[in-house]
């Protein structure tokens, strides 16, 4: 191949990887289904495939342009293609993590601290107010032992969509 042919490959990756993770931005909850089935989980996703095109492209063009080595300039995009794949991955991860429905789910409220907002007595429900992923939460409450308005409490258990179980913190 000549000189040109070769750097018309690698900007081409380049761009293939640009255009994917264009698209990515629009249709990413689309595509998430490909990529599960070809085994990915949550750190295969199309961002980081796209990083992955994108510096091995154009990566591997700067190094061939420097150096005029295929084999170096592969080297050199595969390994920022690894980089910048990985590190996509990993943003990708983090921004499900903190966005997974967006609203705030049973799953995440053990453990949390908050204040009763209506008695709690010994044999029933109160309220309890507390704060999830930044949202003001009021759910129903039961304790082991009656907590008057006010008291600072932790989650230790979910009963319910909309209630659960506390234990008072003295302070």
């Amino acid at each position: 191949m000549g000189r040109g042919v070769e750097m018309t490959v690698f900007l081409l990756l380049g761009a293939v990887g640009a255009i994917l993770l264009i698209v990515c931005i629009f249709v990413d909850d689309h595509l998430g289904g490909i990529f599960d089935a070809l085994g990915g989980g949550d750190w295969f996703t199309g961002a980081g495939l796209a990083g992955f095109l994108g510096a091995l492209g154009f990566g591997g063009a700067a190094a061939y342009g420097l150096t005029g080595s295929v084999g170096l300039a592969l080297a050199a995009g595969s390994g920022l293609g690894l980089l910048l794949g990985l590190a996509m991955g990993w943003v990708m991860l983090q921004m499900r993590r903190t966005q997974d429905g967006g609203a705030p789910t049973s799953e995440g409220l053990v453990g949390l601290e908050g204040a009763v907002v209506s008695d709690i007595p010994t044999e029933g429900y109160g309220e309890v107010r507390l704060v999830q992923s930044g949202h003001l939460v009021k759910l129903n409450a039961r304790a082991d032992q009656a907590v008057p308005t006010g008291a600072p409490v932790r989650v230790t258990e979910v009963l319910s969509a909309t209630a659960v179980r506390v234990d008072p913190l003295f302070r």
